[in-house]
């Protein structure tokens, strides 16, 4: 039983570019600017593909001067000889991210901001500018300066997209976390940064219902020795206790101040992004300013072709990358439509409605979201005005061949779909799709330009048309610049190189076929992936284990052959204690409330023991396999196995279905 994404299929490409549409996208443009340049005409995307791949240097200086990359000082050249993870992009170069997501003016709209109850705000160009510099004089004022930290505790709407500009414009490193999170998972993340400014909402909207989160940010707050001042932001209106060391939103982005942009190294941080947690606390992974600018105006004006004025909606959390993408299309001048709620709130054409209403060129969802739009019978494409819509996009999991046909027939033939696969470990893709690419069900069109990505077995060999390991033989601008809290680099080499010495292993199955194309099949860890927003099983573990009658618990998160997605929980009882379905409504309250709704289980079952290897470590990866339907012999010898009976204890509930056990 293979994980959900298929294989390489020899059939026809379900979508092929339309000739005149291909000829006006951005990136035949930017090949016939290569070709100028470099006085070799490239015929097709593979071709493309090649050269920027063995020329590092000539690709992503021609994409620093299509896109008009602005620095205060040169830089004196393009990359270094030094092996990954040490390699140094564009040295001795001085920009900032803020300068170029803020270089359009104007009345027209930079920001659409969507409340689940309907309300839109519209930020225009000047308008995100003002707000931004006086957010910025404000911060300067109370002390920020390059370097500091400033987090948000923030729901997807335009207060966070000001906050993280004013701080990058600044110098200072952001980092976010949706109000889903209690604060104990938002302190899990933040007080590894020590952040003197704390940016919090009063509270958030989720399937109609409103969510109080005062005390949640008070508690944070306490949580947060650093914070020398928090900004209280009123997404749901509530009253909020003032003190000296707080202020409203209002206050702190109604002045007149213009933007001033502090000029960084091109390697300097510009963001923190988390890792899921799943082998202990949350990892720090830090991005730089430079290396996010040349990756985003890649992947958002190449691949995606985004151009100025187009609406782009992707459905997302700030707890997700995503997010930081979707800011990111002010780089290329579209417009990011931001969704605060319930992607299926109040019916399942919610985002469908929202594309059609806000005339998105770009609408990215999750494959469940697509799966389940065809099961609910949904015609998008024929009851709402979709015109606007060149590309479909779907991440966070491997997208099944099923919703490639439907999408042509229910949304429109015309559309692309644009399954991609990447991560928060590089704030992008590996893989996607371009204007120029051809398109197969359940495969991903191509890797993307500049990215050397193979398929490797265990020996180190790339291996076509069959599963290997995901790997990039050579850097990318938008690698880490280092973990945070990891001063000797070591946390990072072990998570991306400690298999293949100078090769970035990315811990997911893929498959690159013979006709360019990427599968991905799933990851290789024991990361859990819900809605598409990657989540760590430390984090369920944290509340779980601490319930009384529990000994001990497990969590799996498993793709299915069918395209669905099964997260169920293992649970050990004390001696003395049974598994009730009161225990299990308390289990799930205590996700819900301590952790996230998305790290309430599929279900709860009751097992003997937790299968560990000889070392201690909880055996996620097997058991998930085990899940899928792979052999006992195929997950793990005997030999390597603490109790080899707890692990075999799971091939009971393989492959999963309607009722476990």
């Amino acid at each position: 039983m293979n994980a959900a994404g298929g294989g390489p299929s020899p059939s026809a490409p379900v979508w092929l570019p339309d000739p005149a549409t291909a000829a006006h996208s951005r990136i035949a443009r930017f090949t016939g600017f290569v070709a100028e340049r470099t006085g070799t005409f490239h015929p097709d995307y593979p071709s493309l593909w090649e050269w920027s791949v063995n020329d590092l240097a000539g690709f992503w200086s021609a994409v620093w001067d299509f896109f008009d990359i602005r620095a205060s000082t040169p830089y004196d050249e393009v990359i270094d000889d030094a092996p990954m993870p040490a390699t140094r992009w564009f040295s001795g170069a001085r920009l900032n991210y803020a300068e170029h997501a803020l270089r359009a003016e104007g009345p027209q709209p930079a920001i659409v901001s969507v409340g689940e109850d309907g309300t839109t705000t519209r930020v225009s160009r000047d308008g995100l500018r003002r707000q931004v510099g006086s957010l910025a004089a404000w911060m300067r004022r109370q002390g920020v300066t390059v370097g500091d930290r400033v987090v948000g505790y923030l729901p997807n709407t335009a207060h966070a997209a000001v906050a993280f500009l004013a701080a990058a414009s600044i110098g200072a490193v952001w980092s976010a976390c949706g109000q889903d999170y209690g604060a104990p998972g938002a302190a899990a993340r933040f007080a590894q940064l020590e952040p003197v400014i704390l940016f919090a909402a009063d509270g958030y909207r989720w399937n109609g219902k409103e969510h109080d989160r005062r005390t949640e940010t008070d508690d944070l707050r306490d949580a947060l020795p650093s914070v020398r001042h928090t900004v209280r932001v009123p997404c749901l209106g509530l009253p909020t206790a003032g003190d000296p060391h707080s202020s409203g939103w209002a206050e702190v982005t109604g002045g007149p101040e213009r933007p001033v942009f502090e000029q960084l190294p091109f390697d300097a941080p510009l963001w923190v992004l988390f890792s899921s947690g799943t082998t202990g606390a949350p990892k720090g992974i830090v991005h730089g300013h430079g290396g996010v600018l040349l990756d985003h105006h890649r992947l958002l004006g190449l691949h995606l072709d985004l151009r100025p004025a187009d609406r782009f909606l992707w459905y997302t959390t700030t707890n997700w990358m995503m997010w930081n993408l979707v800011v990111s299309g002010l780089l290329v001048g579209a417009t990011p439509v931001l969704y605060d709620g319930a992607p299926g709130y109040p019916g399942p054409r919610r985002l469908w409605e929202l594309a059609a209403e806000h005339r998105a060129a770009v609408l990215g969802v999750s494959p469940g979201y697509l799966l389940g739009s065809a099961k609910a019978g949904l015609e998008p494409g024929h009851e709402l005005d979709l015109s606007a819509l060149r590309v479909l996009g779907s991440t966070g999991a491997p997208l099944p061949a099923r919703p490639y046909h439907w999408v042509r027939d229910h949304v429109g033939e015309r559309v692309q779909v644009f399954s991609t696969c990447g991560g928060t470990d590089i704030v992008s893709g590996f893989a996607g799709s371009a204007p120029t690419t051809p398109v197969w069900a359940g495969e991903i069109s191509a890797p993307l330009l500049g990215v050397a990505l193979e398929a490797w077995d265990p020996h180190g060999l790339p291996v076509t048309d069959e599963v290997g390991e995901l790997v990039v033989t050579r850097p990318l601008p938008s690698m880490p610049l280092y973990f945070w809290d990891d001063p000797d680099g070591s946390r990072y080499r072990d998570a991306y190189f400690g298999a293949f010495p100078g090769v970035w292993r990315h811990s997911d199955w893929m498959t690159r076929t013979s006709h360019g194309s990427v599968v991905v099949s799933g990851r290789s860890d024991s990361t859990l992936n819900r809605q598409g927003v990657r989540l760590g099983s430390a984090d369920v573990y944290a509340v779980v284990d601490e319930l009384p009658g529990i000994r001990e618990s497990l969590v799996i998160g498993a793709e299915l052959d069918d395209g669905g997605y099964w997260m169920p929980l293992f649970v050990v009882m004390e001696a003395g204690h049974d598994l009730t379905d009161a225990l299990r409504a308390r289990i799930s309250t205590a996700l819900r409330t301590q952790a996230s709704p998305r790290h309430v289980p599929d279900t709860i079952v009751a097992i003997p023991a937790v299968p560990r290897t000889r070392t201690g470590k909880k055996m996620e990866v097997p058991v998930k396999r085990l899940l899928q339907g792979a052999s006992l012999s195929e997950v793990a010898g005997r030999e390597a196995v603490e109790d080899f009976d707890a692990l075999a204890y799971f091939t009971r509930f393989a492959p999963p279905g309607p009722e476990v056990p």
